[in-house]
């Protein structure tokens, strides 16, 4: 089955470079669509087209809908990729591609919809054998009673979250019984304002669990394979900071199991494409939180053990064409960190928007850098603030945090502030070091240093 000629980048940043490389590897035409704020862009100046859509702000450009669908109709492309972020799971954008004749570079409006729904996702993923929080069997009810009942039999702390929500909003801890109600109805009314979606529900709040992830490829055929699971427990406000394959710490066995949990899930939900289910994981025991129907940030330290190019994957199966492999042709070989590089503040976490003035990246084996960022490049205020991507392999895990080490030292960025010095200290931690901290130790470590 052939390929796309064409396929437009609905994006900005590291992945729309990272996407646009792909398609050159597979001898596809991009195009690039941009806000004025981009013009200057790196992946811009690449790509065989781009499209203006907008000025700087992202609702009028990169979350503007008809505007994309009109870039990919003047350039006559075939497939639209959505990278992560912005449209990335939004159903009615996957909805509207199709319905104007492209291919979506993603899974159907159908499942997209029914995993943003945190709700839905739950109730599908218990279906499907996958170990979820204990909880509320759905959304809350309006009875006070019967949410004090809930909450009773689920065990405090709890936590309520947003049926809606996501990227660590819509969510509040709730430690005792008097403060229950009002944590509710608070939650419930910022979940409207924010999401459009006053649902929320409850689960067990975990005192200190780790964040782990499975990586999952499908295609329209039925054909779902695992690539293995990561281990995202370092984060700050519920943004991962660190990211790195396989989890340490964890058994073969365990491994084997959730994996294989999580492909015949994505097998009975009818998925295709990239996807990755995260979990919480305390005392030896998963437990489902959500699904992200998109490539991850985090996808190259998976790309690094397997040796598969999951963006490349993502667009062979766009395309229709069956999975090359099977869960038996996956082989896992050595380790992979990944360092999210934030133009920041690295212990206010401020933003830094500005000009980098000197770029420095370091090299050796085993060093990946995946950025579209330069000398001379003015990164913009009114976008997230990663600036790239420094990911080192290592047969070992002692191996692959050595050589983070070293590329560190070596990753000179001035003009603004960055995050580098943040991710020295990590690598020098005894606690990251042995492996195994939860999703709290960054948040810890950082406040005892104050």
């Amino acid at each position: 089955m052939a390929l796309f000629e064409k396929v437009l980048i609905a994006n900005r940043g590291e992945i729309a470079l990272r996407i646009q490389r792909a398609c050159r590897e597979l001898g596809i035409k991009t195009v690039v669509v941009h806000s004025t704020a981009d013009t200057e862009a790196l992946y811009v100046r690449l790509a065989d087209e781009s499209v203006c859509i907008g000025p700087p702000p992202s609702r009028e450009s990169y979350l503007k809908i008809p505007a994309i669908i009109a870039a990919a109709e003047v350039t006559d492309s075939e497939a639209i990729h959505p990278g992560y972020g912005f449209l990335s799971e939004n159903a009615d954008f996957a909805e509207r591609v199709e319905q104007s004749g492209f291919r979506f570079i993603g899974p159907t409006p159908e499942v997209i919809r029914m995993m943003g729904d945190k709700v839905a996702a739950k109730q599908a993923m218990i279906a499907a054998g996958v170990p979820c929080v204990p909880g509320s069997e759905g959304a809350l009810g309006d009875d006070p009673k019967d949410i004090v009942k809930t909450a009773r039999s689920v065990g405090y702390p709890v936590i309520i979250k947003a049926a809606g929500g996501g990227g660590g909003r819509g969510m509040r801890v709730v430690h005792t019984e008097a403060a229950l109600i009002n944590a509710v109805n608070t939650t419930r009314a910022e979940a409207a304002a924010a999401f459009n979606n006053p649902e929320v529900y409850m689960e067990k709040f975990l005192e200190n669990p780790r964040h782990i992830e499975v990586q999952i490829l499908a295609d329209h055929h039925g054909n779902v394979i695992h690539l293995g699971e990561r281990d995202c427990s370092m984060q700050r406000r519920h943004q991962k900071v660190v990211e790195e394959a396989p989890a340490p710490n964890l058994s073969p066995r365990l491994r084997e199991r959730i994996g294989a949990r999580c492909a015949e899930a994505c097998k009975k939900i009818g998925y295709r494409g990239a996807g990755t289910i995260e979990f919480l994981f305390e005392n030896d025991e998963f437990y489902f939180i959500e699904m992200n129907t998109r490539v991850q940030v985090e996808h190259p330290v998976t790309e690094l053990i397997t040796g598969i190019d999951i963006v490349q994957e993502q667009i062979r199966v766009a395309s229709g064409e069956r999975l090359r492999l099977r869960q038996k042709d996956i082989h896992f070989s050595g380790h992979a960190i990944e360092c999210r590089i934030n133009a920041e503040d690295p212990f206010k976490f401020t933003p830094s928007p500005g000009q980098i003035r000197t770029w420095h990246v370091p090299g050796g084996p085993g060093v990946r850098v995946d950025s579209h960022a330069y000398a001379g490049y003015v990164v913009p205020p009114y976008y997230d603030s990663m600036i790239g991507k420094l990911i080192c392999f290592g047969d070992t895990r002692e191996q692959a945090i050595t050589r983070m080490g070293i590329a560190l030292s070596e990753l000179v960025v001035e003009g603004i502030q960055t995050n580098v010095p943040l991710h020295r200290r990590i690598m020098r931690d005894a606690h990251f070091i042995d492996g195994g901290t939860s999703i709290h130790y960054l948040e810890s470590m950082l406040s005892n240093e104050d």
